[in-house]
């Protein structure tokens, strides 16, 4: 299981519990979720309970205590209260705002600013720390040499898929972002064995994205999935994966806002690195926008 601690991992810093907690919790057991959510919620409370005292507050067992430490990468229960204490002692000193700060309807705009850019700022290190830059290296070296590029994705992340899509057009790609899922198949129909498709789904399982990546994947194009599921069914026909994290959702920052955040940090890691790879190609194009822009917001002349 994915995030089970090895000897060869050293457990996360304190201030990333609550990021393990977010971007591990949709897979744990609802039991496991329990523990997960009160440690992340009260980490000085729980800092101070045994293993027996936590199983008691969340209703289960001290195994489960244990496996849920594990699974968020501390090598048993003691180390994750040491982790608690130290959150803890940033939270007090103000260095680390409350993990449960969610956003309420009365928050004054300045507590909104404040919680909103702590929450963008710790998924994006999240997503740059989880990022397999060899899966990226080999989907940027794709994308590069693709004869044809099509990006799919639908709600939030069809703007993540035009936003790559026209940033590849600018250094003289032949991308195109597909939105409608019809037309998203009956294009992947025409890709081929030097193509490229990419797959924007935070869930993983977004029928009408999955759908034409199977269908370029079976083409023999190379198939890249940005997901922040990697064990989603998108995985099943993605050559390439890049995974995503989120920030907390709630009631009033639903997963579309915080999943859009670090799927742009991945669609700019992945421009960037095909800029690099033709730039002799790229800086000339991307000059050429540049100018064409220019022209046309100019005053004309008579």
């Amino acid at each position: 299981m994915k995030g089970i601690f090895t000897g060869d991992t050293a457990p996360p810093a304190p201030a990333a519990l609550a990021a393990k907690v977010r971007t591990l919790a949709p897979s744990m057991t609802r039991s496991m979720q329990r523990v997960a959510e009160a440690v992340a919620g009260d980490p000085a409370g729980c800092a101070a309970l045994t293993v027996t005292g936590l199983a008691e507050l969340t209703g289960t067992s001290e195994a489960t205590v244990v496996r849920t430490a594990r699974l968020l990468g501390y090598p048993g229960y003691r180390d994750l209260r040491l982790a608690l204490a130290g959150l803890a002692a940033q939270q007090q000193s103000g260095r680390a705002p409350a993990v449960t700060a969610d956003i309420a309807v009365d928050d004054p705009i300045a507590d909104v600013v404040a919680k909103l850019a702590y929450d963008e700022q710790q998924t994006l290190a999240d997503t740059a720390a989880a990022l397999d830059t060899v899966q990226l290296g080999a989907a940027v070296a794709a994308l590069a040499q693709a004869r044809r590029i099509d990006v799919y994705g639908v709600g939030a992340s069809s703007l993540v898929g035009q936003d790559l899509a026209q940033k590849l057009l600018r250094i003289g790609l032949i991308a195109h972002a597909h939105t409608d899922p019809h037309l998203a198949v009956t294009n992947a129909v025409q890709l081929r064995s030097g193509d490229a498709a990419v797959a924007i789904t935070h869930s993983g399982a977004t029928g009408d994205v999955i759908e034409p990546l199977r269908v370029a994947f079976d083409r023999g194009a190379t198939t890249i999935a940005v997901t922040g599921r990697p064990d989603g069914p998108v995985s099943q026909y993605a050559d390439h994966i890049l995974t995503t994290s989120t920030a907390r959702e709630s009631e009033l920052r639903p997963a579309a806002m915080s999943s859009r955040t670090s799927q742009l940090l991945v669609v700019d890691c992945l421009f960037i690195g095909v800029a690099q790879r033709t730039y002799e190609t790229a800086a000339p194009a991307l000059a050429a926008s540049y100018e064409a822009l220019a022209h046309r917001h100019s005053p004309r002349t008579r």
